[in-house]
């Protein structure tokens, strides 16, 4: 996508990447977002769940949150996701980072009125944060279809900030006796926990199966 200028990183600019696929990988790995927004002159910041389709960020939340607000014809936003990947550990403490992954999204948001576009954005959201599972639930009625709104933001205006690799200390801080590098972090699903009142005998689905597999085998 262009690089804009609204969007350009401009500390460590060396950090940033403006190319469609890398920043759609960020958005694919996660799904909460932070939803920044002005209301009457004060800002809010609301984390929020999220999916990509295509050049679309679909936004999930109650028709009651400031975020979601039919009458508006187009909300200013700026969404941000972050994955932290690591802590840098340096010989300093000056000189102490993370390597992250990040996204900043800047445009209009619209809240989604048709309900066919509503209902899909829904079934993506579920198969975004766990692939398979609206397959195996129950489908929306058109009660809680009614409850729950919808937010879309196209990827129109959005850049990629990144870092990598092990601490920057300064050149005379290399020979002091310090340990110093990168502790790797990740997100990591646990042996799923069933609710109390499961009806006997029913097994765990393939779908939650392989989640864990592949955050287990992801990194």
């Amino acid at each position: 996508m262009p690089k804009r200028s609204r969007t350009t990183v401009r500390r460590k600019p060396e950090r940033g990447i403006y190319d469609s696929p890398t920043i759609e990988a960020i958005l694919d790995a996660g799904f909460i977002c932070h939803a920044g927004f002005v209301e009457n002159g004060q800002p809010f910041v609301i984390p929020t769940l999220y999916a990509r389709v295509g050049n679309q960020l679909y936004l999930h939340g109650s028709p009651r949150s400031r975020l979601l607000r039919p009458e508006e014809p187009g909300l200013p936003l700026c969404i941000t996701v972050t994955h932290v990947d690591g802590l840098v550990l340096a010989r300093s403490a000056f000189h102490h980072s993370i390597n992250y992954r990040s996204v900043m999204i800047l445009g209009l948001g619209r809240v989604v009125s048709d309900p066919v576009e509503k209902e899909a954005a829904l079934a993506a959201l579920v198969d975004h944060i766990v692939p398979g599972r609206s397959a195996a639930v129950r489908g929306t009625t058109t009660k809680e279809l009614q409850a729950t709104q919808v937010l879309a933001i196209p990827l129109d205006e959005a850049s990629a900030k990144v870092r990598t690799g092990p601490p920057q200390d300064d050149d005379g801080d290399y020979s002091l006796p310090i340990w110093a590098g990168v502790l790797p972090l990740r997100l990591e699903a646990l042996e799923p926990v069933s609710d109390p009142r499961l009806t006997a005998g029913i097994p765990l689905p393939e779908h939650l199966r392989r989640y864990r597999e592949t955050t287990l085998t992801s990194s």
